[in-house]
C-alpha cells in the first residue's frame, strides 16, 4: 500500500483514503538512510508549514512560484521558509493564503496528479536561494528510467520531532512496472525510485523535489512511499507530464 507523506506536528494518528493510497497523519523517520546536506546543496528547497499544523516541502521554480504536492495545499495558508538547511528558520519567510494555491484539476479524483503551485511574493536569488530548472518540452516523453537523482526534505523523525537539518538521498529512477510490483499499480504520470540500501522519502517530505544529478532539472514531486517508509520504492508525481499545466498557471516553460 502507498502512503501520502504530509506530516502533522500534533501527536495524533488517523488515516484518510485517497484512492488506493492512505494519508496517515502521524508518520515515522526522516528521509530514511539519507545524509545531512551541506549549506547551499539544494538552494531551491523550501520548508512549508501549514496553518493546520502540517509540514511539507516544495521547490523554488521562479521568483514568484513554488512547486509542491497538491495534498500540501488543502489548508487556508502556508508559511514558506527559504534559504536555510535548518528547518523552519529560513532566511526569508512568507505566509501565503489559499487564494494563491493552484492544485492540478486531476487531483484527487485521478491518480498521478498530486502536484500544485503556490504563487508567492517576489524572492530574489542568492547562493542559498535559487530556482531549479524544469524539464524542457522536448523531454515530455522522457521517462528518466535509470537516471540518478537526489531528493531532500525535513521529514518527521521516529521520536515525533521534525528533522532539524535538511536530509538528502541519492537514488535511481526505476520503471513504473518495477514500482508496480510493490504497489499493485502506478499511474503513468507518477514515477518511482528504488529503495536500495533502505533509502526512502517519508512523512513531512511531501512536495519536495526529485532532481537529476547531471544538468540538474526537477523531474519529480515527492508524493508517496510504502507503509513504514522502508519496504518499497519512493513515489513522485512526474513533472514532465505536467509541463503544460505548469506553463498555463505560472508562465514557466523551457523549450
Amino acid at each position: 500500500m502507498k502512503l501520502l507523506l504530509l506530516s502533522f506536528l500534533v501527536a495524533t494518528a488517523c488515516a484518510h483514503k485517497h484512492g488506493n493510497r492512505t494519508h496517515v497523519d502521524k508518520l515515522k523517520d526522516i528521509i530514511v538512510n539519507g545524509y545531512p546536506a551541506y549549506e547551499g546543496k539544494a538552494p531551491y528547497a523550501v520548508g512549508l508549514r501549514m496553518n493546520n499544523g502540517a509540514v511539507g516541502g516544495g521547490s523554488v521554480v521562479g521568483n514568484t512560484w513554488v512547486l509542491t504536492a497538491a495534498h500540501c495545499l488543502t489548508t487556508d495558508s502556508v508559511t514558506i521558509h527559504y534559504g536555510s538547511n535548518r528547518a523552519w528558520n529560513g532566511q526569508i519567510q512568507h505566509t501565503v493564503n489559499k487564494d494563491n494555491f493552484f492544485r492540478h484539476p486531476g487531483y484527487p479524483s485521478t491518480a498521478g496528479h498530486d502536484i500544485g503551485l503556490i504563487r508567492t511574493p517576489y524572492v530574489g536569488f542568492t547562493n542559498l536561494i535559487n530556482k531549479v530548472a524544469l524539464p524542457k518540452f522536448s523531454q515530455q516523453r522522457e521517462r528518466f528510467e535509470n537516471w540518478w537523482c537526489v531528493a531532500c526534505g525535513w521529514g518527521g523523525m521516529a521520536n515525533g520531532n521534525l528533522a532539524n537539518w535538511l536530509q538528502c538521498m541519492d537514488v535511481q529512477v526505476i520503471s513504473n512496472s518495477e514500482c508496480a510490483r510493490s504497489y499493485g499499480s502506478v499511474a503513468d504520470t507518477d514515477m518511482c525510485t528504488r529503495a536500495s540500501d533502505g533509502k526512502s522519502v517519508c512523512g513531512g517530505d511531501s512536495g519536495g523535489a526529485l532532481v537529476t544529478h547531471d544538468n540538474p532539472i526537477q523531474v519529480g514531486v515527492i508524493a508517496f512511499a510504502s507503509i513504514g517508509c522502508k519496504s518499497g520504492p519512493s513515489g513522485y508525481t512526474r513533472v514532465s507530464d505536467h509541463l503544460d499545466w505548469i506553463r498555463e498557471k505560472s508562465g514557466i516553460a523551457y523549450y
